[in-house]
């Protein structure tokens, strides 16, 4: 029997039990260890006595004998004998390192110069740069003009390098104060253990594309959820409560198409157990070991759903070898992987499988303050027409209120109203609960941090901080993207002209707008490529037709339309605006378009062989060869190679042909002909001439 079997047979928590073993000195490394059957009895009597009415007294349970132990002199004897040995084998090694190791001269002794750290915002004025040094500004301009041949005055905001160099010319080392949302955060940080509470586990749902994923959690929350999405694939990560005899549940729901890696790499961070669902029929496939990889890179817990074992073709012990193979021994393999057999079709196995999430999540203690401020996550967003920003959030800490001011990324507002996974409106939200909000200034990001800020203007200064430096940061990329070296032009001389296919893309949502983005930037090449000119959340507006104008774009719409204005605009100017419902169509039409961009290639098909026999000088026509077709034909315009002894002398084209004094198109095999080349006359007797055919193939992109 297994220590979570037993504890549930007892009516005990796994955890107690692993206790009560830990102290008859019984070996029992998790709630999945299995225990031989005179444990098992020993504790059934145990309660049995119990429910009897008897009192055991904790110095009368017996300690189960292992026939392998070691007395206590046997095992002080051991220790000694080790420490001997120990002592032996580094004498030993000591002696060889110093044998290997030659003796180096002592070089001459450099004395680092000890920095102070001082604490600086930059870029700063010059002048209080000054002050913070205890410099005169007039000492300070001078510096800087004999050190960096920099003229600046003293109101004049110094960079990062000039100031770090400046600082270490002076001993001190450059400390950059925290931000006002770094100062935030850790005051969001601090946890009073008195008000940690338990809180239900976040449950992310992983694996390849329809291994059915969705379909499981559909079984689970008994909707049909799968019937709103658009071919078979979930388009957005959603957030579902479910609400069990046993305890509440929180259910992310990670789309399996590859395009949205980056998506399920965020769901992985904010979540407490994996569900890796492998249809037992497919088995794992390229995308069931990518998702593995991102639960392993959060250190989280694995669950595998084997999915479709109503099938009659399913074969379990195949798929365990697999799992097995992937490091994932299974628990009846003498593993710790809990795998569950299960059925989104029939409903078999989900019973076991919640079961098995909650027993994980008892042994993980999960806890969060509930006291303090609410921080939390945000799983997606989009522009509604009606209600304006929205953010589906998933609660981390503490308590979120309807009218809390929030800060969400670089977005901040009032939460005007707030509804859960059902659409119901609430008024307040504790850890993992997800829930949807609006109020906020504008969409936030999927996965930026929000928190709630009592004082508003705080939260302003926070804000303008931000901006403040995406500023400074799209302006440094354009600067780099503008100013070209002279290296950087001959390295793009060097490898050709790159073709570039300019779009502007909106959608409905951020995920997906990061997902298509990732997806675009895998099919270019080095010889043609996709640019996104400008990409945002929303219906496609006027500002996108004017940018798509000047940019000579085209416009890609997910799950969004152009608004009345704009369809004016883009019938007055001739715009492709292209909507999409389903990503796969988006990439299939971006990579046919890159494809017709590419220069074809050109094949080389022979035509004959034409060997010359006599070098005629005509004083009208010039030098013509006098020849003899041997091979195939030859045509007027032909794409030729001259060769002789051999060798390829000359590459062109035919310029004439004749049959005695007639011009010709072509001559075929066992014919005479005279053959004039396009710009080459030094022909002699014995050349021969090989005519090709030219066929322009398209190419396709790899």
């Amino acid at each position: 029997m297994r220590v979570h079997e037993l504890a549930k047979e007892l009516g005990i928590a796994s955890k107690d039990l692993l206790l009560k073993l830990k102290e008859r000195h019984i070996e029992a490394k998790n709630h999945m260890a299995s225990l031989d059957e005179d444990v098992v009895k020993l504790f059934l009597e145990e309660r049995a006595s119990k429910t009897q009415g008897g009192v055991i007294k904790k110095t009368e349970y017996a300690k189960p004998v292992s026939t392998t132990q070691k007395s206590p002199l046997e095992k002080k004897e051991k220790t000694s004998v080790h420490k001997k040995e120990e002592e032996v084998l580094y004498k030993v090694e000591a002696r060889v390192l110093e044998q290997e190791q030659p003796i180096e001269k002592a070089g001459p002794v450099v004395v680092a110069k000890i920095l102070k750290p001082l604490e600086v915002p930059v870029p700063i004025p010059l002048k209080d740069l000054a002050e913070k040094l205890h410099l005169r500004s007039s000492d300070l301009i001078k510096y800087l003009m004999t050190k960096f041949n920099l003229f600046v005055n003293i109101n004049q905001a110094l960079s990062e390098d000039v100031v770090k160099e400046v600082l270490e010319e002076y001993g001190f080392e450059l400390v950059r104060p925290p931000s006002l949302e770094e100062v935030l955060v850790k005051s969001h940080e601090k946890v009073d253990a008195k008000s940690l509470k338990p809180r239900s586990p976040i449950v992310t749902f992983m694996g390849h594309v329809d291994h059915g994923k969705t379909s499981l959690l559909d079984a689970i929350r008994r909707t049909k959820v799968v019937e709103s999405e658009h071919g078979g694939i979930t388009q957005h990560i959603g957030a579902y409560e479910v609400k069990l005899p046993k305890g509440k549940i929180t259910f992310l729901d990670t789309p399996g198409h590859e395009a949205f890696t980056a998506m399920r790499a965020r769901g992985a961070v904010v979540t407490d157990i994996v569900v890796l669902v492998i249809a037992a029929d497919d088995g794992v496939m390229p995308q069931t070991v990518e998702a593995l990889n991102h639960a392993k890179a959060a250190g989280v817990p694995i669950i595998v759903a084997m999915n479709k074992i109503d099938k009659p073709q399913v074969n379990v012990d195949k798929l365990k070898r697999q799992l097995n193979e992937m490091g994932l021994v299974p628990e009846d393999w003498g593993g710790k992987t809990i795998t569950v057999g299960v059925s989104a079709k029939t409903g078999a196995g989900i019973d076991r499988l919640l079961e098995m999430i909650l027993l994980e999540a008892e042994m993980l203690e999960l806890k969060a303050p509930v006291d303090q401020e609410a921080t939390g996550i945000v799983i997606e967003a989009k522009l509604s027409k009606g209600r304006g920003p929205v953010a589906t959030i998933l609660i981390q800490k503490g308590l979120l209120h309807l009218g809390d001011f929030v800060i969400a990324g670089c977005q901040s507002g009032r939460v005007r109203a707030m509804t859960n996974d059902l659409r119901q409106a609430i008024y307040e939200a504790g850890p993992s609960m997800p829930v949807e909000i609006t109020g906020l200034s504008g969409v936030p990001e999927a996965g930026d941090k929000i928190y709630v800020v009592n004082d508003e203007k705080k939260a302003r200064e926070i804000l303008d901080q931000k901006q403040d430096e995406q500023k400074r940061q799209r302006l440094e990329s354009n600067l780099k993207r503008t100013h070209l070296h002279l290296e950087d032009l001959y390295a793009k001389i060097k490898e050709g002209a790159v073709k570039e296919l300019n779009i502007i893309l909106k959608a409905d949502v951020q995920g997906s707008l990061e997902a298509i983005e990732d997806s675009l930037n895998k099919i270019g090449t080095n010889e043609v490529k996709i640019v996104i000119m400008h990409k945002g959340v929303g219906h496609i507006n006027t500002s996108d037709v004017v940018l798509a104008t000047a940019s000579d774009a085209i416009i890609i719409g997910f799950h969004v339309e152009p608004d009345d204005l704009a369809k004016d605009m883009v019938q007055k100017e001739g715009i492709d605006i292209r909507t999409y419902r389903v990503i796969y169509e988006i990439v299939n039409d971006m990579k046919a378009a890159l494809e017709g961009m590419l220069a074809p290639r050109i094949k080389k098909n022979f035509m004959g062989r034409v060997e010359v026999r006599k070098v005629f000088n005509l004083s009208r026509s010039g030098i013509v060869a006098g020849s003899f077709v041997r091979k195939g034909r030859i045509a007027r315009g032909a794409q030729i190679v001259l060769l002789r002894n051999g060798d390829p002398v000359y590459e062109g084209k035919v310029a004439a042909l004749k049959r005695f004094k007639d011009d010709v198109r072509e001559v075929q095999e066992g014919f005479e002909c005279g053959v004039q080349l396009v710009n080459f006359t030094n022909i002699q007797e014995g050349d021969v001439i090989d005519a090709f055919e030219l066929e322009s193939i398209a190419r396709k992109l790899e």
